[in-house]
């Protein structure tokens, strides 16, 4: 059917002589439209209203049309509107695209980045099996309390990433225009209730399982994570490069090392806390690793974080400096990890560790040398290799012994 013409006009306007005799031609050409279809309809097969209706428009438009255009010039400041094309039996009501599960899913994947979910299991599973004395400690029990640890941690997880997300939503558009807030696949109202009910979800199973390491990692990580992300005075830590780094160094490399291991060790075997050289190792490297995280993060970001003031160490030291900081503070790790394996006094872990090590090292100095600091996709490729190290990592971590 040929668009619908509809034209609105100012309450008032000085019109012609002209202007006004052809006013009234056209309420004339209206009422004899009107007479037509009634005319032209009486006898014919009963009809929806909905369809009479159009019709009725469309043979009224019809006739208006040459002298609505002639109105239109006529009067001084006319404003004209148009609604888009519709089919006679199209309706004009909105349609609502219809829920599809599997799209929610796939946004439900990329709201709660992945890599940090991945990174968040891993290291609560490798730091549980430092307090595994001998092989009968990995009994129903201990899968028990490492799943009750794994699921409290993720919802906590979850809750993080995403309040980060409905507080940069802005950013991303910019920085990262593939996640769900930022696209439009999420509202804000669906963000806000995955975040809240993340957060609910953690404290309730921390408080069930009643575990006093694992509520004080969750409630830690909790306060920490609020104040990276939200946008509240005092707060929004992440503006300030140490505050940033401190936060994820604080989570990454403490809470998750001596919370999760006291927690298996303490509630779950019920033994007396000992700080055992494997886990001063891996709260040691760890720190090194999650300033690395921390610093190489914001690389890619550099964009979108000098438009809305975040004051990163990329933005202030330039992508090239901080780039080559954090491959030489991974590398000093690696080093440091290669003497802790050669002054081991077991054979098999000596060389486990060495050897694994050595491998990290020289895979990281390579791919190193290939990123190019003026791509973006290199840059993030990079800083998905790191998450990858820090993977590899944590199954290293129970082998030193």
């Amino acid at each position: 059917m040929d668009s619908l013409l509809v034209a609105s006009f100012p309450n008032s306007y000085s019109y012609s002589t002209t202007t006004t005799a052809t006013s009234r031609n056209l309420w004339r050409t209206k009422a004899s439209a009107n007479n037509y279809s009634s005319i032209a309809s009486f006898g014919a097969p009963k009809a929806s209203r909905h369809k009479r209706n159009i019709q009725k428009e469309y043979n009224n438009l019809k006739f208006w049309k040459p002298n609505l255009s002639l109105y239109c010039r006529g009067a001084e400041g006319c404003n004209r509107k148009f609604v888009v094309k519709a089919a006679p039996e199209q309706s004009f009501e909105s349609e609502q695209p219809a829920f599809d599960p599997k799209n929610f899913l796939d946004a439900f994947y990329r709201f709660s980045r992945p890599h940090t979910v991945i990174g968040t299991a891993l290291s609560i599973i490798s730091v549980s099996l430092l307090a595994v004395e001998k092989l009968s400690d990995i009994s129903p029990l201990f899968f028990t309390g490492v799943l009750e640890a794994v699921v409290a941690a993720l919802f906590m997880n979850i809750y993080i990433v995403g309040l980060n997300q409905l507080s940069d939503v802005e950013i991303d558009k910019i920085n990262k225009p593939y996640l769900p807030l930022a696209s439009g696949e999420y509202s804000f109202a669906t963000g806000a209730i995955i975040v809240a009910a993340s957060s609910i979800l953690s404290f309730w199973l921390g408080w069930i399982v009643g575990s006093g390491p694992l509520l004080c990692a969750l409630f830690i990580s909790f306060v920490l994570g609020t104040a990276y992300s939200i946008n509240v005075p005092l707060l929004r830590w992440k503006r300030f490069a140490v505050l940033a780094a401190m936060c994820i160094l604080s989570v990454r490399a403490v809470i998750v090392q001596l919370a999760f291991f006291l927690h298996m060790q303490a509630f779950v075997y019920k033994r007396p806390v000992v700080f055992s050289r494997p886990l001063i190792f891996a709260t040691a490297f760890m720190s090194f690793f999650s300033v690395v995280i921390a610093l190489f993060k914001d690389i890619p970001d550099i964009e979108g974080d000098k438009i809305f003031g975040i004051q990163s160490f990329s933005v202030r030291l330039g992508q090239k400096r901080v780039f080559w900081i954090c491959v030489c503070l991974l590398e000093l790790a690696y080093g440091v990890a290669l003497v802790v394996g050669a002054t081991s006094s077991c054979l098999w872990s000596k060389i486990v560790t060495g050897l694994g090590h050595a491998v990290l090292g020289s895979l990281l100095l390579h791919h190193a040398k290939s990123v190019d600091l003026k791509n973006k996709a290199s840059i993030t490729s990079f800083y998905m290799f790191i998450w990858k190290l820090f993977y590899a990592e944590y199954l290293l971590i129970p082998l030193v012994r």
